[in-house]
């Protein structure tokens, strides 16, 4: 076989590999399937990998076509004076005729017909330090044929190479895990202890003193002083930014730089070039050398927003980054290391993702080694008045204004949904102040006391805000909805006696006047019924009733 068509088999080989290594966890698997593979490249007649573990012993991993005996000696039939000579010298080792070489001896080849031979090569297995394991195989020749045992070498070291960094992440993963669950029995502990007076927890910049993000702000102070990597889960509109950089802020890190990547805001062309940086001259354009996001991060806190977006191709370039700390320049060759705390953030449901396989498994384990989940503003309706109280004293700070709410305008904000959560509460308090003439906010001053509520807009149109990876209600009928406050003014106009919000009333019954009140437009009976025009759609659908035509 020619030198380039070699090359040609073993590049094919370590894709297969490496595919094989990404795709689970489990070593004992994966680690079995990359021996198969070998055995096809390199007429492999039996292959080992072994670990040494922290008592210093060595460990048979995984082994491919044993011999009877090593399989119930547990040994693999690899010479122990062979792997200790590889260990200590760090280096790889070639035994051209295994039975004759001192260092690996008759062990077994006696069953090798014709004029077959048996080659032992083993290399060590690291990740920059000194060797914790090896991957030794028997391979089998007929001297006079043209074999190449630098290129079994070279084949064997990237192969070992790639077990490492494989080994390595597991090893994390376990750690992190043995940590979380630690921290979990810690809170377990902490929860069968007597309540004591709450006290609550400020972070600056975040308004919350719900018992959802007190428990937040909670786990911020518990991450934020090491160097564990936090993903942040929520909806859209959550402040799952504020939460990233007070996690910086209360860090070891935080004089260093806080950088933030919104993922989904650069295409992947040249998401690369962002966030890995280039060298002058990588592609047209590129008239100098260019520093990207994790290298301006170094020494800080580097924040990637909507990581569940990024296609599969770049979620392979960022795993290594994520679990080595290095990488190399778009149309550079140099290696960059860097020191930075791995801040993400997603609205997508990513185990379904996974399940999919829209998001890589691996790179799930790596960036979910500790998960925060922000509350949507519906499950924090407490925090409402504060949050609204903020922003309308920052409007007038900005517009020199003097204005203020009426209890019964801070009751109907505290009743609404926010699908948009803060970030649509704040639109909805600019909206309002601005639109205000004198310096009192009153309930029917509010956009949905008359019609102009956006998300009323928007779900008119078919769309509804649902936690990421849920479709919302489909089997929800009037009974089963929550009724959306109002105030007593906008009650009382709703339905006249015996209306469609008389808990007396059979449900299909309550659903008939509510549309008959409507005039048979589902928007407006939705809104009666505090419902959404889908779910209004939905329960016309169940009961059989008639839509009439005015």
């Amino acid at each position: 076989m020619s030198v380039h068509s070699s090359s040609a088999v073993s590049l094919v080989g370590i894709y297969e590999i490496s595919k094989i290594l990404t795709s689970s966890l489990d070593l004992r698997t994966t680690l079995r399937e990359v021996l198969k593979v070998l055995s096809s490249y390199l007429q492999m007649r039996r292959g080992v990998v072994l670990l040494r573990q922290d008592d210093g012993e060595l460990l048979l991993l995984s082994a491919a076509k044993p011999s009877p005996v090593a399989a119930e000696a547990g040994t693999g039939d690899v010479p122990m004076a062979a792997l200790e000579r590889i260990l200590t010298s760090e280096m790889p080792f070639v035994a051209r005729h295994a039975a004759e070489d001192p260092f690996v001896g008759e062990r077994g080849y006696a069953d090798i017909p014709g004029e077959q031979r048996v080659a032992f090569i083993g290399v060590p297995i690291r990740t920059g330090g000194r060797p914790f394991g090896v991957l030794a195989v028997l391979r089998v020749w007929t001297p006079g044929e043209s074999v190449s045992f630098e290129s079994d070498v070279r084949l064997l070291v990237m192969v070992a190479n790639l077990i490492a960094q494989s080994v390595r992440l597991q090893q994390s993963v376990s750690s992190d895990r043995r940590l979380l669950m630690a921290d979990s029995h810690r809170r377990q502990k902490t929860l069968a202890r007597p309540a004591e007076p709450r006290s609550l927890r400020r972070i600056d910049g975040i308004i919350g003193d719900s018992r959802p993000m007190q428990d937040v702000f909670g786990q911020v102070h518990q991450v934020a002083p090491t160097r564990s990597t936090v993903l942040l889960r929520g909806e859209s509109g959550t402040g799952k930014e504020l939460v990233a950089r007070a996690i910086h802020e209360h860090s070891p890190r935080r004089a260093g730089p806080f950088v933030k990547v919104n993922c989904t805001a650069l295409p992947e062309t040249l998401l690369e070039s962002e966030l890995f940086g280039h060298d002058k001259g990588a592609f047209t354009g590129a008239t100098q050398e260019r520093r990207g996001r994790f290298e301006l991060a170094h020494t800080g806190t580097i924040f990637l927003d909507e990581i569940g977006d990024i296609s599969r191709a770049f979620q392979a370039k960022l795993l290594r980054v994520l679990q080595e700390r290095e990488f190399e320049r778009v149309g550079g060759n140099r290696t960059v290391k860097v020191d930075v705390r791995v801040v993400a953030a997603t609205n997508r449901n990513l185990e379904e993702a996974v399940a999919k396989g829209e998001f890589r498994g691996d790179l799930y384990y790596r960036i979910n080694v500790v998960p925060i989940f922000i509350p949507p503003l519906r499950d924090r309706r407490e925090d409402i008045p504060l949050l609204a109280g903020a922003f309308l004293r920052r409007f007038n700070e900005e517009n020199g204004r003097n204005l203020r709410f009426a209890d019964p305008a801070v009751r109907v904000l505290t009743g609404c949904e926010f699908p948009g959560n803060v970030r649509e509460l704040e639109n909805c308090i600019n909206r309002v102040a601005t639109m205000t003439t004198g310096d009192l906010i009153v309930d029917f001053d509010l956009p949905c006391q008359t019609d102009r509520c956006l998300s009323r807009v928007l779900g008119s149109y078919g769309w509804h805000a649902a936690p990421a990876g849920i479709d919302g209600p489909s089997d929800t009928d009037v009974a089963d909805v929550p009724q959306r406050a109002l105030p007593p003014a906008r009650a009382a106009d709703r339905i006249a006696d015996a209306g469609p919000d008389d808990p007396a009333l059979p449900k299909r019954e309550r659903l008939v006047r509510a549309m008959q009140k409507a005039g048979w437009v589902q928007a407006k009976a939705a809104r009666l019924l505090g419902m959404t025009p889908r779910q209004v759609g939905y329960a016309l659908r169940k009961y059989n009733i008639e839509i009439k035509k005015l």
